[in-house]
């Protein structure tokens, strides 16, 4: 019997590009669920779903990403991105399953100007950063589990800030974006082939499972606004793009101003070739008209 992946949040970016890397998998077998077929903020639904597939393996794509409406929906945000990863625990402790938890740049607070590590002492600002970092507590709870730190994550999938910039070049002549944030885009697509080796390399036995924390983000880094140009530069957009400050750009929540992730350990232990941030932005562009 083929060891069973089940991948909550499955409509999400992430998930959707989780689907389509496993498209060309034969070794496992996935599950693909998300609110419809089984929502994690109810525990009993959870438990019968658990014991009945009996995953090796959990892949928790779900979250409330709304940065700035997690603001108004404190309660919300904390019951899908914290609450939510509980009642996973809860559901598969005392199996031999593995979780695999993805988290945020956004933890860490950005208040340092240089690249982060995966033991840098969190500082989350906002409620939606607020919400994260306790679902990173409630996964590490559960001794087989494995926080996977993120940032600027898009893909050809749902909304991200890609698919936002070309359909608002194709409305305005102009667009305003930040250029004092720095961050690492990162290729939803490459994170799930990432997610999807690091559980294909356990299988066949050439590394362990270690749980803890890691980060993953393309390497490299821009500013909001120079990734805006490279869109643009790209697909050739018939736009001017204008650069604002952070103080400029009114929002109701928090971002970091620096928030590049060190990414040696999760190279370092699962060997794995992290492409770079423009190399996989042209990829992706490819797959969006």
């Amino acid at each position: 019997m083929k060891p069973k992946v089940l991948v909550t949040g499955s409509k999400g970016q992430l998930g959707s590009e989780i689907k389509k890397a496993a498209s060309i998998i034969d070794s496992l077998d996935f599950l693909f669920s998300d609110i419809e077929e089984l929502d994690i903020r109810d525990q009993d639904a959870l438990n019968s779903y658990i014991s009945l597939n009996r995953p090796l393996y959990l892949i928790n794509c779900a979250g409330y990403t709304a940065v700035d409406k997690a603001e108004d929906e404190p309660e919300t945000a904390m019951m899908i991105n914290a609450t939510s990863v509980k009642n996973i625990t809860g559901a598969i402790e005392g199996t031999d399953c593995k979780l695999f938890h993805i988290s945020t740049d956004y933890v860490l607070g950005g208040l340092d100007n240089q690249p982060m590590n995966e033991d840098e002492t969190p500082h989350p600002v906002s409620v939606y950063s607020k919400s994260k970092y306790h679902g990173e507590l409630n996964a590490l709870n559960y001794p087989h589990s494995m926080v996977i730190r993120t940032s600027w994550l898009y893909s050809s999938f749902g909304k991200n800030f890609v698919k936002t910039i070309i359909r608002l070049a194709d409305e305005r002549e102009e667009l305003n974006v930040v250029y004092d944030q720095e961050g690492s885009p990162t290729y939803a697509g490459d994170l799930a082939e990432a997610i999807l080796t690091i559980i294909e390399k356990i299988e066949k036995g050439t590394a362990d499972f270690i749980p803890g924390i890691y980060h993953y983000s393309n390497e490299g880094s821009c500013s909001w606004y120079k990734f805006a140009k490279a869109i643009k530069k790209e697909k050739q957009l018939d736009v001017k793009i204008n650069p604002i400050s952070t103080e400029e750009y009114h929002t109701k929540a928090y971002r970091p101003a620096y928030s590049v992730l060190r990414k040696e350990k999760i190279k370092k232990i699962y060997g794995l070739e992290i492409p770079k941030w423009k190399q996989s932005l042209k990829k992706c562009l490819k797959l969006i008209d």
